[in-house]
């Protein structure tokens, strides 16, 4: 570790592959390291197993999920063969990402020990730190390379070393204890009067190519200019005494100041004052990470976006002024002026920012930027921006995840970095979006312009891919070829008589036709798909009962199309289905019990079709049904060829996927029908289909 600088994010070029494998070996266990020492600041094992807020995981979850997360995407990229411990990898695979503040997650799970968890994260820092040591490395690293995913990890848990942070401020204090590595600023004063700087109208770039030398998250790639006019900037974060001012005119109380959703959430969570901020009869403290302090008014509030946007309409009302929050281009237009560059590898930043400072926010006057302070750094600065894909945006194959659910409207942009933000969160191109109600290290700057705040579009129902799986499941029948995830269903179904009918399994849903049309015959249908975008649709479905996208029809010309559940007579149903993400080749434990188990054009796409049909059995009742369709398009992007169960020579014989089929489920499954021939059209254009033939087979289990 440099001069005892936290490392940054290293750069993924150049020509010494060696001196960039040391690199990353260092930034991957300085890295892994420093979030074992954050959860340091607990203070026994309740500390781990009690939630710090009812919308989110106890923090033993967040302990292991980011050295699970290691796990399952470098099984996804190939880098690793073998799993450590499938049973934790399922586990702490996905978190809590609430869709509201009233959203509560009741679910109860069997946490392990602490010390079990450390046990596997050392297992997991030893297999890593072997793959870096060991693994073939040709230079660049880009967006194709298999260790692309490896930095991907370790950015990850960089994310997760803020995120947790703020868990942890969340905590009952009796749950956190002071640590020499995490100690706060301790200087304070009085607050600075803030003032309005002029900024110049000039053109902001935002994103970064695809050839960039340090690593990017799917929502950063692609370029997109913008001309901003001229406006005005507070000089000054917005510190908790000028905040004090809103508070102390009633701003909590006067509805008049608060946008619908706000208003919404300020009346449910019975908010009358920042959140962190702790009143003790006369006085103010604040909490921080592991201790309360006596105010600091000079050091930025932390409030959510709502409470942001009250403050400036308060100022608004007060001052005649057109008083917002920035928005993500004006972001950058600070920090163009500023002449900002990125954060020195050699040498302490010049703000307070990748924990080369404090463990905590510092006064707004302590770092200078130009006419401004705290461009970057202190704490992150929300924005009016929702966020929104750039022009030609692509999701990345191994975390499809990342960005997609947020291009909802509802998740606005926060930039500049808070006293934590480290590794890609503290580079120019970073773009982090949260829900507006949502706490982090955040605070805000306001500004005074005239110009209207444009809000991009931000719905992914333009998607080419999720439109075409939209039509293929929901959409029109061409060529006289009928529908295929309900010609599915229905053969399924016919397989199913005098057979119990409780719960049926979709494994490989994609948008869920096939999942409503078998709940017209069992009590309840699961969902299952690994891409989070595809389930997106039949979760819209559920809730609203219509999906709409857009078909390709040529060239920029599109056509415009609306599903409703009720004009497919499924609208009864809804409410006998759910959908989650998950991986076919690691199923979580409660997945089990069922029926019918439908997995449709799905073994030729994983990465382990093998361990999936020795392993599904076990989420089979005695006598139940497994329906498994498909073209057998075995593709090495997909599926290396050392796990494919057909379609090569076999002691020189043709070895058919139907012959590794029968291998592979016969001991625990009878063929009980010849297999059929089902053919499906996926629509691409007006005038391009393709037009495919899916080999169905029906497995009875027989033990």
């Amino acid at each position: 570790m440099l001069n005892g600088l936290f490392p940054r994010t290293p750069l993924l070029t150049g020509g010494d592959a060696e001196a960039r494998r040391r690199e990353l070996g260092d930034y991957f266990l300085s890295t892994f390291d420093r979030y074992e020492r954050l959860f340091e600041t607990l203070a026994g094992r309740r500390a781990f197993l009690e939630r710090p807020i009812a919308l989110r995981h106890p923090l033993i979850f967040y302990l292991g999920h980011t050295a699970t997360f290691f796990v399952n995407k470098l099984v996804l990229a190939g880098l690793l063969t073998e799993r450590i411990n499938p049973q934790f990898e399922s586990l702490f695979a996905v978190g809590v990402d609430e869709m509201s503040w009233d959203d509560l997650d009741d679910s109860h799970y069997e946490w392990p020990s602490v010390d079990e968890v450390m046990a596997y994260r050392a297992k997991v820092r030893e297999v890593t730190a072997r793959l870096i040591e060991t693994a073939p490395l040709v230079l660049p690293i880009d967006w194709d390379h298999p260790w692309w995913a490896i930095v991907m990890c370790i950015e990850h848990e960089r994310i997760h070393l803020e995120t947790s942070s703020v868990l942890i401020r969340q905590h009952d204090l009796e749950h956190v204890r002071p640590h020499p590595a995490w100690q706060p600023c301790r200087k304070s004063g009085a607050a600075p009067q803030n003032q309005l700087v002029a900024i110049p109208a000039g053109q902001v770039r935002l994103g970064k190519e695809r050839s960039a030398a340090d690593y990017g998250w799917d929502n950063e790639y692609r370029v997109r200019e913008a001309d901003i006019a001229a406006f005005q900037a507070s000089r000054h974060l917005v510190s908790n005494g000028e905040f004090l001012d809103f508070l102390r005119a009633d701003g909590y109380a006067n509805d008049a100041h608060w946008e619908a959703e706000g208003l919404a959430w300020k009346n449910y969570a019975g908010a009358a004052h920042p959140t962190f901020w702790k009143n003790h009869g006369d006085t103010w403290r604040l909490r921080l990470m592991t201790e309360e302090v006596e105010m600091p008014w000079d050091w930025p509030v932390e409030v959510n976006y709502h409470e942001a946007k009250a403050f400036c309409n308060w100022k608004r009302a007060l001052s005649g002024q057109a008083v917002r929050l920035p928005t993500e281009d004006e972001w950058y237009r600070l920090r163009d002026l500023a002449g900002l560059a990125e954060i020195a590898s050699d040498r302490t930043a010049a703000a307070n920012i990748h924990l080369d400072h404090h463990a905590s926010p510092c006064p707004v006057g302590e770092f200078r930027h130009g006419e401004l302070y705290d461009v970057i750094g202190n704490v992150w600065q929300w924005t009016e921006t929702p966020i929104y894909p750039l022009p030609g945006f692509e999701v990345h194959p191994l975390y499809d995840d990342f960005t997609t659910p947020t291009f909802d409207g509802r998740h606005n942009l926060i930039k500049g970095g808070s006293w934590i933000s480290c590794g890609n969160e503290a580079l120019r191109s970073a773009r982090y979006a949260f829900r507006r109600h949502f706490f982090q290290h955040a605070g805000f700057r306001y500004v005074v312009a005239q110009e209207p705040v444009g809000i991009p579009a931000s719905q992914y129902e333009t998607d080419k891919a999720l439109a075409e799986y939209a039509e293929f499941h929901y959409g029109d029948e061409y060529f006289g070829v009928a529908n295929f995830p309900q010609t599915l269903a229905a053969i399924a179904i016919r397989a199913m008589v005098n057979k119990p009918a409780r719960r049926a399994l979709d494994i490989g849903c994609a948008s869920g036709r096939a999942t409503f049309e078998l709940a017209q015959h069992f009590d309840h249908v699961t969902g299952i798909d690994f891409s989070a975008r595809l389930i997106g649709s039949g979760v819209q479905l559920a809730a609203q009962g219509v999906l709409r996208y857009t078909l390709a029809d040529e060239g920029k010309l599109v056509s415009y199309k609306e599903r409703t559940l009720a004009a497919l007579d499924l609208d009864e149903v809804k409410h006998k289905v759910d959908f989650f993400q998950g991986d076919a080749c690691n199923l979580k434990p409660l997945l089990t019990g069922y029926d019918l188990i439908l997995a449709a054009n799905l073994i030729d796409r994983l990465y382990s079709p093998r361990k999936f049909l020795c392993d599904v059995h076990e989420r089979l009742n005695p006598g139940g049904i497994l329906l498994i369709a498909s073209p057998y398009t075995w593709l090495e992007e997909h599926t290396r060829s050392d796990e494919w169960i057909g379609g090569f020579k076999k002691n020189a014989e043709n070895h058919t996927t139907l012959d590794g089929l029968k291998e592979l489920l016969g001991a625990h499954f009878r063929l009980i029908q010849a297999p059929l021939e089902v053919p499906f059209v996926i629509r691409e254009t007006r005038r391009k289909f393709q037009h495919s033939l899916s080999e169905v087979t029906l497995w009875e289990r027989i033990s």
